[in-house]
């Protein structure tokens, strides 16, 4: 039973399982959308709005804790964020694709909503 269990595991160790969700949140933020499965996709969605929201106070230290996560893509995230400057949250939307393929995996995309 998962009682407490608030995040997926994705069949991943804690290190490479943060470095999967930055490098998707720096794809993410870099083509304003990608596809992958869902799993992911509800994984990756809260890591990338709390850095939207982190980035729309516009201070250094926020800055720099968004430059730890994303790295590069910072001066991108603070162009999409500016879209959201009197949004509360709720930047992203998940379509969900299906089977693509013949991948045993379904398939969404993730994308900031315009």
């Amino acid at each position: 039973m998962r009682h407490h269990r608030a995040h997926r595991t994705l069949g991943r160790v804690k290190r490479q399982r943060v470095a999967l969700l930055r490098s998707l949140a720096r794809s993410l933020v870099i083509s304003e959308g990608i596809t992958t499965t869902i799993a992911k996709a509800k994984e990756l969605r809260p890591f990338v709005e709390r850095l939207v929201s982190k980035s729309k106070d516009g201070t250094l230290a926020s800055r720099r804790a968004i430059m730890v996560q994303i790295g590069d893509a910072t001066k991108k995230l603070y162009q999409v964020s500016e879209r959201y400057a009197k949004r509360n949250g709720g930047y992203t939307r998940i379509v969900r694709l299906g089977r693509v393929g013949k991948r045993v995996m379904e398939s969404a995309r993730i994308e900031f909503i315009q």
